[in-house]
Parts: structure tokens; C-alpha cells; sequence
């Protein structure tokens, strides 16, 4: 049950319910702020932990309000998205905080190209609908990823043979300190595999508010990836729809529902190692697939190493790596922080002991 009071009141009195299980908001200059605030539902793993404080908000303009009003630099401080690449490791003392910024708008055209900004808070996938309704091409290999778009630029999401960086024109976001707003340029993003400047230089700096995508009016759909290119019969261009259908279809039979088994997708990054180390394990393990990213540089699927070691399917409790795809830790239910991690290590030391690579977290520990 949701009591509302008034911060005129002593803060002490909502920070002296943080072993109670009821909810408690406190409201100042039209910003409410929840204490003691469940985040089961904000985040993937269905993981029963709280927020000490938790702020969402719908517009720029109240995000300006609480770091105006609220922005306290010596309290911790976490920006969330839809929670699908976070594992919680225990209750958050301090302060999350979570966008509905939605709105998907239309800034400019040309002969080629349409340019859509979308607010952070919009679901990535629905994006990826409403362009590939419009015909509009560039993320459509990217559907059914679970991600809001401001988490999608911060970690530059990626399947497929595409990465949100391939469409992303520039990325709006507020300064934390200072409450102005900033516009980065795709470039000014330094944006990596799995990574931004958003992860690196200024993590923890900017709340990212709202993104501008390049979509292309004439799409080229891109097969290149091999579970997409067999999904299609030999010689057969789809469009862009049937992509979508067929990236849905491919996810949905190698990963598990979140709605029945709480993960975070792929818990690991495909691990890099340089090609003398490369063409060593290979003579061990002939069918070791890989992708050439320069001519001294391999990407190796952790899946495969994962598998190799014997590790899909196997359960531990509460938790286990999904048998469908080694990539994917599952909470069965009722599975705490602790387990999820000590499965993790495991499989990590696992990895690391067969092949001497070290696997590192996709997911972000919290």
C-alpha cells in the first residue's frame, strides 16, 4: 500500500522504514520520490531486492527537477533502464533511478534516409516494430533484444551482424553535476563492442534522455550472419519484415521466455584472443567456430567454450545455464544474488582452466 507525505517532514522518519516491506513516497517540488521501493520487476533476473530511494520520471524537465532539487554527490546513484543486463547483488543503498521518456518523432528526411529521435524510456523492440512497419531498415536485426533505447546507446547492444552504433546519428543526455544538456556525435561515443564512452570515460557522468537513429527509406536487408543466412533458402533476398520475423524466431527458439525463467541474455562477451593463440586451440578443437576481426585478431563464441566444458545445462539449485544456449544463466526461481554469482565464477573458472581465455561479464554487477 502507497502512503503519500511531504518532505517538510524529517527524512530520517523514510529512511527508518528500510526494514519495512511497505513502499513510502515522499513528494517535493512535483517530484516523487518512493523509499524502501521493490525492483522485482525492474530487473530481468526476478530478483527480490529494493532500492533505499527510487525516482522515475517522464520528462526532461522533472529529471532536471531532481538533480536541481535531490542530486546528493556523496549517495549512490543508478541510472536503469528496462534491467535486463543488470544482476542486483543485493538490496541498492542509495538512489535508482528509471526513464518513461516515450515519444518516437520524425526530425528530418531525405531521398535515402529518415531521421527518428526516440525518448530513452521507448522499448527497444518496439522501435524496431514501428520501423520495420514504416519500412524503414537498419534495426530490424536488433529485435526482440530486451533493452530500452537509452540502455541500447549506453551499451551498444548488438546481434545479428549489427550493432546499435550502425544507425545512431547522435545520443542527447544530461549532465549529472550540472543538469545541462549534451549532444554526442556518433564518433564523439567512442563506442566499442559492448561499450561506450557511457561505460568508460564518463560512466556514472550522463543520463542519456534521448537518441537520433539514421534509418534508411530504401532498406538492404543484411543476411551476413550465418543463422540468418540459413534461416532463408539459397539465393531467396528477404525484406526487411521477413528479418524481423525470422531474428524473433531464431531468439525465441534459443532463448528462454522471461516471463518463465528470469537471465539477462547473454551473460558473457564472445571473448578476443590473437590468432597464434587462435590456430593453437584449434588444433585441439578442430570445430571451434570463430569470426576474423583483423588479420591478428579472433572472436571466439563463449557458448562454444561454455559447452565444451560440459557446463550447458547444468543446475545448481536455484540457478543453472540454460540448455538451450551455455550463454544464458537462468533463475528457476527463488534464486538469490549470491547463487547467480557463484555460477557465474564457476563457469568463468571453468573456461578459464580448459582454454586459459577469460570470459568476461556481459552483465553489469550492481
Amino acid at each position: 500500500m502507497l502512503s503519500l507525505e511531504y518532505l517538510s517532514c524529517k527524512r530520517d522518519k523514510y529512511y527508518n522504514k528500510k526494514n519495512s516491506s511497505q513502499t513510502v513516497a515522499a513528494v517535493k517540488y512535483n517530484i516523487m520520490i518512493e523509499y524502501n521501493y521493490p525492483l522485482l520487476r525492474h530487473n530481468s533476473f526476478g530478483l527480490d531486492v529494493v532500492a533505499e530511494r527510487f525516482f522515475g520520471y517522464s520528462t526532461d524537465s522533472e529529471l532536471k527537477d531532481f538533480l536541481r532539487y535531490e542530486y546528493d554527490p556523496s549517495t549512490r546513484m543508478l541510472h536503469i533502464g528496462g534491467g535486463n543486463n543488470l544482476l542486483f547483488t543485493g538490496d541498492f543503498h542509495g538512489t535508482v533511478l528509471h526513464s518513461s521518456i516515450k515519444y518516437i518523432s520524425i526530425e528530418s528526411e531525405t531521398d535515402d534516409n529518415v531521421f527518428v529521435r526516440v525518448g530513452a524510456g521507448v522499448v527497444f523492440d518496439n522501435f524496431c516494430r514501428q520501423a520495420v512497419e514504416c519500412n524503414w531498415g537498419g534495426v530490424e536485426n536488433l529485435s526482440l533484444i530486451p533493452s530500452q533505447v537509452g540502455a541500447a546507446a549506453i551499451q551498444n547492444i548488438g546481434a545479428y551482424g549489427a550493432e546499435a552504433k550502425d544507425t545512431i546519428v547522435e545520443v542527447d543526455a544530461i549532465e549529472i553535476a550540472t543538469g545541462k544538456r549534451r549532444t554526442f556525435g556518433v564518433e564523439e561515443c567512442k563506442y566499442g563492442y559492448r561499450s561506450s564512452i557511457f561505460k568508460t570515460a564518463l560512466e556514472g557522468q550522463f543520463v542519456v534522455v534521448s537518441v537520433l537513429f539514421r534509418l534508411d527509406k530504401h532498406p538492404k536487408p543484411n543476411i551476413e550472419y550465418a543463422a540468418l543466412r540459413d534461416f532463408f533458402d539459397h539465393d531467396y533476398t528477404p525484406n526487411i519484415e521477413e528479418v524481423r520475423d525470422a531474428v524473433i524466431s531464431i531468439r525465441q527458439s534459443k532463448l528462454p521466455d522471461l516471463k518463465r525463467l528470469g537471465n539477462a541474455g547473454s551473460f558473457f562477451k564472445n571473448p578476443y584472443c590473437n590468432r597464434a593463440d587462435f590456430e593453437r586451440l584449434r588444433r585441439q578443437y578442430d570445430d571451434m567456430p570463430h569470426y576474423d576481426i583483423s588479420d591478428n585478431l579472433v572472436k571466439i563464441p563463449a557458448a562454444y567454450l561454455i559447452e565444451k566444458c560440459g557446463l550447458k545445462g547444468k543446475r545448481i539449485g536455484n540457478v543453472g545455464v540454460y540448455d538451450r544456449q551455455p550463454l544464458v544463466i537462468v533463475n528457476y526461481g527463488g534464486a538469490t544474488p549470491r547463487e547467480i554469482i557463484a555460477l557465474a565464477d564457476e563457469i568463468r573458472q571453468s573456461v578459464r582452466r580448459k582454454f586459459d581465455i577469460d570470459l568476461m561479464p556481459e552483465v553489469i554487477y550492481v
